[in-house]
C-alpha cells in the first residue's frame, strides 16, 4: 500500500524546491526589446554568447519573452529553436527588402495617409518559418506583448494561455508597428498592435510573468535591448512642431525608449537583472533603414556590446 503522506510530501517538495532558501536554482529569463532592425545588434550579441558557451539560446533560457521584432526573435527561438546563426539569417538584407516594401499609396503621396510597408510579404516570411504552428507548440514558455486597440489596453500573449493562438498571426501582431504595418486580426477576433506603444523593454512583465509561471521568486532577467537615440531634441524649437515636425525629431524613439520598466525591475531584483544595452552611436535611429552601410554599423554595435558586456553575461547566466 502506497504511503500517500510520503507521497504527498515528496510533491509538495518538488512543486516548492526553487523557493526554498538554499536552492541556487535560477529560473533564467531572456527578454528581448522592439527596435526595427535595430535588434540585429542584440542577435549579434547573443551569436557571441552561443559561441563562448558552447550552447544554443533556447539551451540557456527558460523564459522568452518579447516584443515587437524582439516579440519576433523570441518566438523564433522558443517554438523553432533558432541559433543566433539562424535569426542572423531570417533579418538578412534580402529579407528586410522583402517585408519593407512600401505600399502604392505610400509612395505616391507626401503625406502618409496608409500603412508605410505591405503586409502580405511579412505574413509570407512568418509563414515559411512557423508554418501551421500554434503558440502552445512552444517547447519552453515564450511570451509577447501587444496592444489590443478595442479594449485599448496591453495584451501578454502566452503559450500556456493563449492556446487558439496560431505563431504566424502572434509574431505579425507584436510587430504591427503602427504608421510601419496594418493592425492584424487574430485568432480570437482581437485587433492588435506592436506592443512596443507601451513598453519597448519588456523586462518587467517577463519577470511577473515568469514568477507566475515557474512559481518562484528565483528569477534571473537578462534584458537586451537595440540601442538608445542620445541625440539631444531642441525644446525651445520642439514648441512650435506639429505632427510632421514630431516625427522628424523621432516621437517613436521618445515613446518607446522610457527607462521605467528597467528602474523599476532592478529596485526588485537588483544584481538578478542584467541590462545590455548603450547608445546607438552613429547608427542611423529611424527603425527601417536596411542599407548595409547602417546594417553594419548595428553589427558593430553588438560586437561592442559584447566586448563590454560579455564577461559579466557569462557571470550571469552560468
Amino acid at each position: 500500500m502506497k504511503n500517500t503522506k510520503h507521497f504527498a510530501a515528496h510533491d509538495f517538495l518538488m512543486k516548492n524546491y526553487l523557493n526554498l532558501p538554499w536552492s541556487k536554482n535560477y529560473k533564467k529569463v531572456l527578454s528581448l526589446d522592439g527596435g526595427g532592425v535595430r535588434v540585429i545588434a542584440s542577435i549579434i550579441f547573443l551569436k557571441k554568447l552561443e559561441e563562448s558557451t558552447g550552447k544554443s539560446i533556447f539551451e540557456l533560457f527558460d523564459y522568452f519573452i518579447g516584443v515587437s521584432a524582439g516579440g519576433a526573435n523570441a518566438l523564433l527561438i522558443a517554438l523553432n529553436q533558432l541559433n543566433a546563426t539562424e535569426l542572423e539569417k531570417f533579418w538578412s538584407q534580402k529579407n528586410l527588402e522583402k517585408i519593407m516594401i512600401r505600399s502604392f499609396w505610400d509612395r505616391r503621396t507626401f503625406f502618409q495617409n496608409k500603412p508605410k510597408y505591405k503586409e502580405e510579404f511579412k505574413v509570407n516570411l512568418f509563414k515559411t518559418y512557423f508554418q501551421g504552428s500554434y503558440l502552445k507548440d512552444s517547447k519552453k514558455p515564450v511570451a509577447v506583448l501587444a496592444y489590443d486597440l478595442e479594449k485599448r489596453k496591453p495584451r501578454v500573449i502566452a503559450s500556456y494561455t493563449d492556446d487558439k493562438m496560431m505563431s504566424r498571426t502572434v509574431a505579425c501582431a507584436t510587430s504591427a508597428a503602427p504608421l510601419y504595418y496594418p493592425t492584424v486580426k487574430t485568432e480570437d477576433d482581437s485587433w492588435l498592435i506592436d506592443g512596443g506603444v507601451v513598453a519597448n523593454n519588456p523586462c518587467l512583465i517577463g519577470y511577473n510573468e515568469a514568477r507566475k509561471y515557474f512559481n518562484t521568486n528565483k528569477i534571473k532577467v537578462f534584458s537586451l535591448g537595440t540601442g538608445i537615440n542620445r541625440k539631444k531634441i531642441d525644446g525651445e524649437s520642439s514648441i512650435d512642431w506639429g505632427a510632421f515636425g514630431w516625427l522628424r525629431n523621432d516621437i517613436i524613439g521618445v515613446l518607446i525608449e522610457s527607462h521605467l520598466d528597467h528602474d523599476i525591475l532592478y529596485d526588485l531584483i537588483g544584481d538578478n537583472y542584467l541590462r545590455i544595452n548603450s547608445s546607438i552611436g552613429d547608427v542611423n535611429y529611424v527603425m527601417d533603414d536596411y542599407s548595409s552601410k547602417n546594417l553594419a554599423k548595428i553589427r558593430s554595435l553588438g560586437e561592442q556590446w559584447w566586448n563590454r558586456f560579455g564577461s559579466q553575461s557569462l557571470e550571469f547566466i552560468k
